[in-house]
């Protein structure tokens, strides 16, 4: 089974993230993490690093190294449900603000 469903959830901010708006541009690369993702079948972490060797879980979310490392996306995967659920793509000034701490 591969992962049919990745929904990005919406989440309040004041404004557009920092993140959002210098990755509006670089949509190609980001597609290719959905594509690869799209037809994985990801059952556990040590599946993830083999085609993301940099991605690390904090306890209940997974974090990728995206657009050239510029970027960390922030997300929830059910395994045994094959979904991904995208809580957040940041710098690394947001990143390190730790507020996707929340989610973890």
């Amino acid at each position: 089974m591969h992962f049919a469903h990745i929904e990005c959830e919406r989440h309040q901010q004041a404004g557009p993230s920092e993140a959002k708006q210098k990755a509006s541009g670089k949509a190609p690369r980001a597609a290719l993490w959905y594509k690869t993702v799209k037809r994985a079948e990801w059952k556990s972490l040590g599946d993830v690093r083999r085609d993301y060797p940099s991605a690390d879980q904090v306890g209940n979310v997974l974090i990728f190294n995206v657009l050239g490392g510029n970027y960390r996306l922030i997300v929830r995967i059910t395994y045994s449900g094959q979904r991904i659920y995208v809580k957040a793509l940041m710098t690394h000034r947001e990143y390190d603000r730790k507020e996707w701490m929340k989610w973890a």
